[in-house]
């Protein structure tokens, strides 16, 4: 019976793992993707830089969280691995 559990353990940690590699990868491009979008934007139209930080922070805090969620998740997964 602790042989389940040191696998449940194991599989665990490598959920966690992969919670945060896959779970923070995605977040990452897109945010690269709106970065250059706004620098684009501004360099094509100088005088709407001024609207647009706004809209580029807010957007970047809303593909932020999306992170943060895998981010819970994994520290969950670990929590339940050397607690349980």
């Amino acid at each position: 019976m602790e042989e389940f559990v040191s696998y449940v353990k194991i599989a665990a940690l490598l959920g966690a793992a992969f919670a945060v590699a896959i779970g923070t990868m995605g977040p990452a491009i897109s945010q690269g993707i709106v970065g250059s979008k706004a620098c684009e934007n501004v360099a094509k139209y100088p005088e709407s830089s001024s609207k647009l930080f706004p809209v580029l922070i807010s957007s970047l805090a809303i593909i932020e969280t999306s992170s943060l969620a895998a981010v819970g998740v994994a520290a969950a997964l670990i929590y339940y691995a050397f607690i349980a």
